[in-house]
């Protein structure tokens, strides 16, 4: 099974967002799960160190437009690099190529990739899987989004989503919800 985690850049070494993404991706490898991120820093290096510090295989999803924007290159952790050259290109990756997908903390990017993922799904274009959310900032973003737009979210569409307050509570979602 391929789990997709999102998560913002910025988390540093030491911060409980990166610990709790290095934590996540331990746990997935030692379940035999390949573990598929954006390839970089922060979430991203943090789901990648702890999935490999395990043992598991970790894909990272990279592209050129980014690199160029920010002059990096992937994480150490990452043992396979699917480069593509753009931004657009990039998410259609991260969001068709999992089974499933867990987002922590993040900005305006990993709000993309939940959206996306998020529509596809509701649209039919790839089938139902796990998307959760981790951590009760989402559950507010969403939970405010949903007061505010409640007719035009039905309840159908809001059960594409999962919410979990730990790490365990996520991966225990993706082992009932998902293939694994």
């Amino acid at each position: 099974m391929n789990v997709v985690v999102f998560g913002g850049s910025q988390a540093q070494e030491g911060s409980s967002a990166y610990e709790q993404a290095r934590e996540l991706g331990a746990q997935l490898a030692n379940l035999g799960y390949v573990v598929i991120t954006g390839g970089y820093m922060g979430i991203m290096e943090a789901a990648s160190r702890g999935a490999h510090e395990a043992g598991g295989h970790v894909v990272g999803v990279t592209c050129d437009e980014i690199e160029a924007w920010r002059k990096i290159r992937h994480n150490p952790w990452v043992k396979e690099e699917r480069r593509r050259s753009t931004l657009f290109d990039r998410l259609q990756s991260l969001v068709l190529e999992g089974d499933a997908g867990i987002a922590l903390p993040g900005g305006p990017g990993t709000l993309a990739e939940i959206a996306l993922m998020w529509n596809l799904m509701i649209i039919n274009a790839q089938p139902p899987k796990p998307l959760i959310l981790l951590g009760g900032g989402w559950k507010s973003v969403f939970g405010q989004m949903f007061k505010e737009f409640n007719s035009y979210i039905p309840g159908l569409q809001r059960e594409l989503l999962y919410f979990a307050d730990s790490v365990d509570t996520a991966v225990k979602l993706i082992s009932e919800t998902g293939k694994g």
